[in-house]
């Protein structure tokens, strides 16, 4: 089924001028970007994304970790988009991400893994309505 998730490109890997290696990834999975813009986010914008942490030891380190620097925000859709995106970042914890997959060959520690994307279905919808309007 053809669904639309949303993924960002963490500060770190733009940082470190990862950006292009990163979607052609998508692209070369047969995914399409259908919307893609960069820009630094809000603080808002930050804790809409990642509200189900708050109250965690992490959550403060996040939400200044993500606002920190520009991200890459990006709508993409396909076949099974939210596995398929999910499959090639790899696990959160670089550590235990294998190579050929985002996290395996970016990725240096768990608290700036590189990506972010939507976890199911639903998600993606908050998410992509989050970052992109309705």
């Amino acid at each position: 089924m053809t669904e639309t998730t949303y993924v960002m490109i963490k500060p770190d890997a733009v940082a470190s001028g990862k950006i292009g290696r990163i979607i052609s990834r998508f692209e070369d999975a047969g995914l399409t970007i259908e919307r893609l813009e960069m820009g630094i986010l809000t603080r808002e914008q930050a804790e809409g994304n990642y509200g189900e942490h708050k109250g965690k030891p992490f959550y403060e380190g996040l939400i200044s970790y993500i606002t920190s620097g520009p991200v890459v925000k990006m709508a993409i859709s396909g076949e099974g988009a939210v596995k398929k995106c999910r499959t090639l970042m790899g696990p959160t914890n670089p550590a235990e991400a294998a190579p050929g997959t985002i996290r395996g060959d970016f990725g240096l520690v768990t608290d700036a893994n590189v990506i972010h994307g939507s976890d199911s279905p639903e998600s993606a919808a908050r998410e992509v309505a989050l970052f992109f309007g309705a």
